[in-house]
C-alpha cells in the first residue's frame, strides 16, 4: 500500500466515489444538459491519456504530447503548423492579431459572429482594427455577393481598408458551403485580403459531409478549432496556419499569458477527443459526430410535430425552436426543464454527442417538455395568461434565468 492510501487508511477517509463532476463522459453533468456543448464532460480514456502524457516545457517547446497534437491537428486541415491555445476565444484573438499587424485595419464578419459578439471587444482591444458586420441576405450564411457590398478596397485617407475576412463555420450549427467559402477566398486573395475562420465548430460542418478539413482550411490564412465543445475535451482549442503565421502566433499567445510550461495535461486529452470524437481523418471518419446530427433532425421534428416552428434550418447538432411563436418565454421554458432535470438556456438546443447516449432518457423529457408548451400556447390564446414582459436593449445568449 502507497504511502497516500495507507494515510488515508489510517485517518478512516475513502477516495470519494465518482460524481457528475467526474470523468464519466456521458454518465457526468454534461449527459441531460442540452445548453451548449461546451457542457460535454471528459472521458476516462482522456483521463488515462493525461496519466500517460509527457511533462516537459511547452514555452520550451519541448513537450511531445503538445507537439504531437499540433502537428496532428496540422495534418488533419492540410497546414504546416499548429499552435495548442487555452481557448475558442484566444485562438480567434491570436490569429486575427497575427494577420492584422499594421493599421488602419478592418475586418468583415457576419453580424451574428463570435468575434463580433462574445469576445469582449477583444479584436478591438488587441488589434485596434474597425469589425464592419454584414448580414446575410439569404439569412444563413455569408455569400461573395453580401461580402462585395460592404468590402472597403480603396485607400482613401478616410477610409478604413478591409484587411481580414472573417467567417464562421459553423455559425447558429449552419454549414457555410464549401463552394461559397471558395469564392469568397478567391475573391479576397485577388484582392490582398487575409481570410480567418472561427471554426471553433468546423469539426462538425466536415462530419455532416460539408467538405474535409482539408478542403474548408486551403480556404483560410488561419483557423481556429474548439477541442472543448462538441469534441468533449475539457480545455482547449488549436490555431492551423502557415509556419510565419503560425510563428507570430506563438509569440502573441505568450505575450497575453497563454503559454504554458507543462502542457501535455490538457493536450493529452484534447489528442483523445479529435481521434476519438471526430474521428480519424479529415471528414471525421469513425467519429461520433454525426450521432448528434441525427438526432438534433429528431428534436426538430418532434417540435415541429408538437405544433412549433424553428428559427433555423437544421444543419448539425443544433435546433433553434421559435419560443416567440410558441407565446413561451425563455425562463418558462427554462423552468420546465428544471422540472423535467434537463438544463436548457433560451431557444436553442445543443445535440452535443453525450446528448445522443443518453437519447432514450432526454427524449421522452423533451417530448413532456414541448407539450407543455403548447398547452401553455393553447391556454395563452384563449386568454387566460397575461401579457409576457418586454425585454429592454440586446440580450447575450448566455444570459440565463437561474
Amino acid at each position: 500500500m502507497s504511502a497516500t492510501a495507507n494515510a488515508a487508511s489510517e485517518s478512516g477517509s475513502a477516495r470519494p466515489s465518482p460524481g457528475p463532476g467526474s470523468w464519466i463522459g456521458s454518465a457526468g453533468a454534461g449527459g441531460l444538459d442540452l445548453r451548449s456543448d461546451v457542457m460535454t464532460t471528459p472521458t476516462p480514456s482522456m483521463l488515462a491519456a493525461i496519466q500517460a502524457c509527457s511533462l516537459y516545457d511547452d514555452v520550451f517547446r519541448e513537450d511531445a504530447t503538445t507537439a504531437d497534437l499540433e502537428r496532428h491537428c496540422a495534418a488533419l486541415t492540410g497546414k504546416e503548423a499548429g499552435l495548442f491555445v487555452l481557448s475558442g476565444t484566444m485562438g480567434n484573438q491570436v490569429a486575427l492579431r497575427s494577420l492584422l499587424t499594421q493599421p488602419p485595419h478592418s475586418v468583415l464578419c457576419d453580424h451574428r459572429s463570435h468575434i463580433f459578439n462574445y469576445e469582449a471587444g477583444g479584436v478591438a482591444a488587441m488589434t485596434g482594427a474597425l469589425v464592419k458586420t454584414v448580414v446575410p441576405s439569404n439569412g444563413m450564411y455569408l455569400t461573395l455577393e453580401d461580402i462585395r457590398d460592404k468590402v472597403v478596397l480603396d485607400d482613401d485617407v478616410h477610409s478604413c481598408p478591409t484587411r481580414v475576412i472573417s467567417l464562421e463555420n459553423t455559425l447558429d450549427g449552419m454549414v457555410m458551403p464549401l463552394a461559397e467559402a471558395r469564392r469568397i477566398s478567391a475573391f479576397a486573395r485577388e484582392h490582398g485580403i487575409k481570410m480567418h475562420c472561427d471554426g471553433a465548430r468546423l469539426w462538425e460542418a466536415a462530419a455532416s459531409g460539408a467538405g474535409s478539413l482539408v478542403d474548408y482550411a486551403a480556404c483560410f490564412d488561419t483557423v481556429s478549432m474548439c477541442f472543448s465543445k462538441g469534441l468533449g475535451a475539457p480545455i482547449g482549442s488549436i490555431v492551423v496556419g502557415g509556419n510565419e503565421v503560425i510563428k507570430h502566433a506563438r509569440w502573441i499567445r505568450k505575450s497575453i499569458g497563454g503559454g504554458l510550461r507543462q502542457a501535455g495535461v490538457v493536450t493529452a486529452a484534447a489528442r483523445i477527443a479529435v481521434d476519438e470524437t471526430f474521428g480519424t481523418g479529415p471528414n471525421g471518419e469513425g467519429g461520433l459526430l454525426r450521432t448528434a446530427h441525427a438526432l438534433a433532425k429528431e428534436v426538430a421534428e418532434m417540435w415541429t410535430a408538437a405544433g412549433g416552428k424553428l428559427a433555423y434550418p437544421v444543419h448539425t447538432n443544433m435546433v433553434w425552436i421559435d419560443l416567440d411563436d410558441a407565446r413561451c418565454s425563455p425562463e418558462r421554458f427554462e423552468e420546465l426543464g428544471r422540472e423535467h432535470g434537463i438544463k436548457l438556456m433560451g431557444n436553442r438546443l445543443v445535440i452535443h454527442y453525450q446528448i445522443y447516449q443518453n437519447r432514450t432518457s432526454l427524449l421522452p423529457k423533451l417530448q413532456s417538455i414541448f407539450t407543455t408548451v403548447f398547452e401553455d400556447k393553447k391556454r395563452a390564446v384563449e386568454g387566460s395568461a397575461g401579457a409576457s414582459q418586454q425585454r429592454v436593449g440586446e440580450a447575450s445568449m448566455y444570459r440565463t434565468s437561474q
